[in-house]
Parts: structure tokens; C-alpha cells; sequence
């Protein structure tokens, strides 16, 4: 169809009105737009919609967390600092949640939540039990429905092997298991046999450091309610002392700062950066 369009207006406008249009055509398509400024309007609306956006995805979609404790070691070390799916955890009953992804919270998953005794303090285990299931111990091996679980993920132990933690819940708690002064109630009440059974809309969580993990054998179930959302990957992880979240002085947190910033290369632990959290 080209030559034949040529043809066309060559006899209506003439060889030479066809190549000077031909000409100006070509210098018009070389030629550089203009490139139109923005405006002071415009640009605070742009900026609106990144911070909406920015807001939107860290209150529902992610947020980074720093590991404080060590009882998920091996699997999370103190210092690490993971990235949160806070969408496929969120309730169908949630304000989004009929529109979002969603999945149920299963065995093994390891969950981001909000302590159900201490208010405002974020904690994260690994779900040993979900609604319905048997779980006790016996030295130190989880049964969940009759069955003993094998867990490869499991720090060694490093330390006695107290009754209450290691025989849970045929032992009742001691003055010294640092278990809640409602978990004999709890247990009383959710056992059956040997077993402690969990009740709807509860989890059983418990970390993968047994020896110094405060979980779900001594503080009691996870509201469903609470679960904020599951770790997806390390971002950045740096040698962080054990006991660096109880040092709350604005003193000792400029202190820490400052030993980041002098010490960021060296003390970043570079092997974990990316690395996903299972």
C-alpha cells in the first residue's frame, strides 16, 4: 500500500509541494518536545500519592522488624531484620480482608504477633499447633497428635533439661518457670489426657531455641487476632548483643547507634543479607 499512497499525492500536490511536505515532516519528528513544567500543584499531589502508597503498603502489605531475642536460633539471630507479610495472614473478617490474598495460618509457619500478655510487645515463634490439635512434650519432644515431631531446625541444648519446660503439660509450672500466674487455669481447662488441646481461633507457638524460648508453655495460646503477619527474608542483619532490647536509657541506644555507624561493615553479617526465613 506505500507506493501506491506515494502516488496518490504526488498528482494532487505536485513533486516538488510532496517532498517539501516530506521535509518538514521529517525536521518536526527530529525535532525535541518540549518538555512541560511541572507544576507546584502538581507535584505536591505526586507526593501525596507516594506517601498514600508508602503508608497503604507498610500498614498492610509489609513492615521490617528487628529480631530482639535469641529464641528463634538458629533460624533468626538477634540483630536480623525481616520484612513482615502482613497480607496473606489477614483475616477475611479484617476491613481488606475480603479483597486481599489470603491463607490459613499452618504448622510450622513461623508468625510475627502482638504478646498476648504484655501490650505492645511483638514476639515471633514458630506455630507448633493450630485449632484442633494435641500438642505436649516428652524430654523435650513435641508430640502433636500422638505423633513426635522431627525438627531439624531445632538449636541444640545448652541447658538442664527443667520438668515443666521438657515434660509440658504433665508437670505443673513451678514458682521459678516464669510461666504466667493464669497458665495453670489455662492448662486445666484445654487438657485432655496427656494433651493440651487448642481452642478455636488459637495457636501454640513455641521458638526454635527451646532452652530459652517464653512461649505458648508458659504465657498460653496466640489470639488469632493478634498474629500481625509472617517474616518472608533477612534484609540486613547485624551482630547485635542479646541482651541489647532491655537497654531502653537514651543514653545506651546513642551508644549502640553510634557503634553501627563505626562498626556497619565489619559487624553487618553479610551471609544472611536475603536470606529467607523457613
Amino acid at each position: 500500500m506505500g507506493p501506491i499512497r506515494s502516488s496518490f499525492f504526488a498528482e494532487r500536490m505536485g513533486w516538488r509541494e510532496w517532498a517539501e511536505e516530506i521535509c518538514l515532516f521529517v525536521e518536526n519528528k527530529d525535532k525535541p518536545t518540549e518538555k512541560k513544567k511541572e507544576s507546584f500543584s502538581e507535584f505536591i499531589s505526586g507526593m501525596i500519592v507516594v506517601l498514600v502508597s508508602a503508608t497503604f503498603i507498610i500498614t498492610f502489605i509489609i513492615q521490617a522488624f528487628e529480631i530482639p531475642s535469641g529464641s528463634m536460633e538458629d533460624t533468626l539471630l538477634v540483630g536480623d531484620h525481616v520484612f513482615v507479610d502482613r497480607l496473606t495472614p489477614m483475616a477475611r473478617g479484617s476491613f481488606l480482608g475480603a479483597l486481599m490474598p489470603y491463607r490459613e495460618i499452618k504448622r510450622g509457619d513461623i508468625i510475627v504477633f502482638l504478646h498476648p500478655k504484655q501490650p505492645g510487645m511483638y514476639v515471633v515463634k514458630r506455630v507448633m499447633g493450630i485449632p484442633g490439635d494435641k500438642i505436649h512434650l516428652k524430654d523435650g519432644v513435641v508430640y502433636r497428635n500422638g505423633q513426635p515431631l522431627n525438627e531439624p531446625y531445632l538449636h541444640p541444648h545448652d541447658r538442664p533439661n527443667p520438668p515443666y519446660r521438657d515434660n509440658f503439660p504433665a508437670v505443673p509450672p513451678g514458682p521459678l518457670d516464669d510461666a504466667v500466674a493464669e497458665m495453670q487455669m489455662t492448662i486445666m481447662m484445654n487438657k485432655q489426657g496427656d494433651d493440651l488441646v487448642v481452642p478455636p481461633d488459637k495457636y501454640f507457638g513455641m521458638g526454635d531455641h527451646r532452652d530459652v524460648s517464653l512461649d505458648s508453655r508458659y504465657w498460653g495460646f496466640i489470639p488469632r487476632e493478634n498474629i500481625v503477619g509472617r517474616p518472608l527474608f533477612t534484609y540486613w542483619s547485624f551482630d547485635t548483643p542479646s541482651d541489647q532490647y532491655e537497654r531502653k536509657q537514651a543514653g545506651e541506644r546513642l551508644s549502640f547507634l553510634l557503634h553501627i555507624i563505626v562498626h556497619f561493615f565489619d559487624q553487618t553479617r553479610w551471609s544472611r543479607m536475603f536470606h529467607l526465613v523457613r
